[in-house]
């Protein structure tokens, strides 16, 4: 049994990765406050971007059963960042919403905060099993 590289380490691993990636997108945009004709980021996982498609997804038909099947899923659940063409909120063509960004960046270092102790927590009982926490 591997006490560190399990799924739930792995899944928090990830999790973190992808609050990283959206803490620095939201600093970037909020960099860009004043910047003309820029366009606001986001960082979005794949699988939200998968279930926003679902209506445009193509069928595939198998002819042959060594042909690989098709899924609607990726296989990774990471993160893309795109950009927010559909408003815009400044007459220099800047489109970020500098109260938006400031919510969202609270809301993600709460997350990010959450996914911490929780891998904290993961430690403190391996150290506890082991004899070493008292």
């Amino acid at each position: 049994m591997n006490l560190f590289n399990n799924s739930t380490t792995s899944l928090l691993e990830t999790a973190l990765s992808a609050s990283m990636t959206r803490h620095n997108t939201i600093a970037q945009n909020i960099a860009n406050v004043d910047t003309p004709n820029y366009k606001a980021k986001k960082a979005v996982f794949s699988h939200e971007l998968n279930s926003a498609m679902n209506n445009q997804r193509l069928a595939a038909n198998r002819t042959d059963a060594r042909h690989i099947e098709f899924s609607s899923r990726n296989s990774t659940d990471e993160v893309q960042v795109i950009e927010r063409n559909n408003t815009q909120y400044n007459h220099n063509g800047n489109n970020v919403d500098v109260d938006l960004e400031m919510a969202e960046l609270a809301k993600n270092q709460i997350y990010y905060n959450t996914l911490i102790d929780r891998m904290n927590g993961r430690f403190n009982s391996i150290r506890t099993a082991i004899g070493q926490g008292r």
